[in-house]
Formats: C-alpha cells, structure tokens, sequence
C-alpha cells in the first residue's frame, strides 16, 4: 500500500493503518531508534510507541510525508528514552549522541528559540550542502548512524567521513551564527 492509501486509513480511523506503517515504516524507525538506544528490544518498543503515537496524533495531523513524520516520532521517543535512562545511570558510561557533537554549535539560550526559526535555519544550512554532503550530515545527526556505517552507505573511509563530519560541523555553526543562534 503506497503512503496516502496509509494516511487515508489513519485518517478514516482504520486500524489496518497500524498494520500498513509498520510493514512499510517498521524497518526504518526501528533503525533509527537502534542506532540511538542501542538495543533491539528497546528499540521495538519505540516502534510500537511510535505507532501508537501517530493513531493518537492522526487525525488531526494529517502528515505530508508519513515516513517523515513517523520517523521524527520514533527519534524523539528513542532520545527521550535515552535521555531518561542515562540520568538514571549517572555517571555511568553512555555512548553520548552524535547530536552532542552539534551542542557547541548552538548558544546556551538556544532553548528559548522559536522553533520555526530553528527549523528554518536547519532546512537552508541543508539546501546550501551538496548531495553528498547532506546524506552524511542527516545519516549522522538524525539518524544517529555510527562513522563506520555512513563510510560503508556512502563508499566513503571513515577518514573522509570524519573530515566531512568535522567540515560540516564548522560551517553549521557559521550558518547558525547568522541567525543569531551560534555560540
């Protein structure tokens, strides 16, 4: 079933819809919360979370891209996840993510940004990369992908990937600082 047929079932209230999203979204939001939580079963859990969150949220959102929106469902749920559980372990050695690696490049009131104006200022940092560019920086600071994976996806070493990710990383925080946002 193609992706409108999906949200069409959502959006008529048709439990299939659940059934539809995870055949044709299941994969991709379980990797995505892998790669931050990593965990299997945790991860499954997110899936299932997601899911459920989308029946709670559709109607009366009605998402342009569901693979989009169902993908941004589960990384917020596997960061929150996260999140919580390495505050319960304080201390305790947790892979930090690789949205840590960007911390620098936001100043410390950046929480009290409007949100639109953040997300316009990450959506034109996007359009102003390269294809190749762009895969690299969204593989590793949305999907949380590891360096090894994003050099093997892309034919890359990981070398090249670390200057990428460092080059990039640079130029982020330039193009924040233009918005008033950089630290």
């Amino acid at each position: 079933m193609d992706e409108k047929g999906i949200v069409r079932l959502f959006l008529s209230r048709d439990e299939s819809a659940l059934e539809e999203a995870e055949k044709q979204y299941g994969k991709l939001c379980h990797y995505i919360a892998n790669n931050i939580l990593n965990s299997p079963l945790d991860a499954q859990e997110c899936v299932n979370d997601t899911l459920l969150r989308a029946w709670n949220s559709i109607p009366p959102a009605k998402p342009k891209n569901l693979g989009a929106y169902l993908s941004k469902i589960a990384r917020n749920l596997a960061i929150d996840r996260y999140n919580r559980e390495k505050s319960q372990k304080r201390g305790a050695n947790t892979e930090p993510l690789s949205l840590d690696e960007l911390e620098g490049c936001l100043s410390d009131n950046s929480s009290f940004v409007d949100e639109a104006i953040l997300k316009e200022c990450i959506n034109s940092f996007l359009r102003s990369l390269s294809k190749e560019k762009r895969i690299v920086f969204v593989q590793r600071y949305f999907y949380n992908a590891k360096i090894c994976d994003i050099a093997k996806n892309n034919n890359l070493t990981e070398n090249n990937v670390k200057v990428k990710l460092l080059r990039l990383r640079k130029a982020f925080e330039e193009h924040v600082k233009k918005y008033g946002l950089g630290g």
